[in-house]
């Protein structure tokens, strides 16, 4: 992927070098590029549509393990989310009519009618509603709502906060790569004061996410 990333840069930039003579102290440019990779990927994955995401990671354990999932004889609940939670994929009670792919926060309006006893304002197993908050217990996806406390989790996915592994290696769907490549171009020319070429990359990588 750094390889790349130059490739995409030395395509780019012309004659114009972005290191001078003198810079004999400063980082190389590989190492900047390497040191983007991860806010590059957050920041693509967070703004491509969901069809370009992949799959992703399990909310919560296929081990039988539920403890991280509270639910009310009101059927309302809260599913503890991973510490390394970046964003929602997919969501499902066992009794809801439909998968859930966007989480609405505090701050949407959405969010007050929630707090509603009647579930014709609130979310229903019909036409269900999750929420992304912070409580007590950490970062938590509230569910509203199901029929009774007795409905488990039959899906939960999401996309994990992006690390460069032991193997080097870095999760991101196919689909997102160039849009990463770009944006790390753009991230890295942004810290070599390049404004020109950075907003060019920008651009480019925001375009590939259409």
């Amino acid at each position: 992927m750094v390889r790349d990333v130059r490739v995409a840069i030395d395509m780019n930039r012309g004659d114009t070098p972005l290191f001078s003579d003198g810079d004999t102290d400063t980082l190389t440019l590989n190492e900047i590029i390497f040191a983007k990779l991860t806010d590059a990927v957050r920041l693509v994955e967070l703004e491509a549509p969901a069809i370009m995401l992949e799959s992703g990671h399990d909310i919560c354990p296929k081990d039988g393990d539920d403890d991280n999932v509270f639910i009310g004889e009101d059927g309302k609940g809260f599913v503890v989310l991973p510490l390394n939670f970046l964003r929602l994929v997919s969501f499902k009670m066992s009794d809801w009519e439909r998968t859930i792919f966007e989480a609405i926060t505090e701050s949407d309006p959405e969010y007050k009618k929630q707090s509603s006893k009647w579930k014709g304002i609130c979310g229903n197993p019909a036409k269900p509603v999750v929420a992304i908050v912070r409580r007590a217990e950490g970062k938590v996806l509230e569910f509203y709502s199901c029929k009774n406390n007795k409905a488990t989790v039959q899906q939960g996915t999401y996309i994990p906060i992006p690390k460069i592994d032991r193997d080097g290696g870095i999760d991101l769907s196919e689909e997102c790569y160039r849009a990463a490549v770009y944006r790390a171009a753009a991230l890295t020319l942004a810290s070599l004061g390049d404004e020109k070429l950075t907003s060019s990359m920008l651009e480019i990588s925001k375009s590939l996410l259409q």
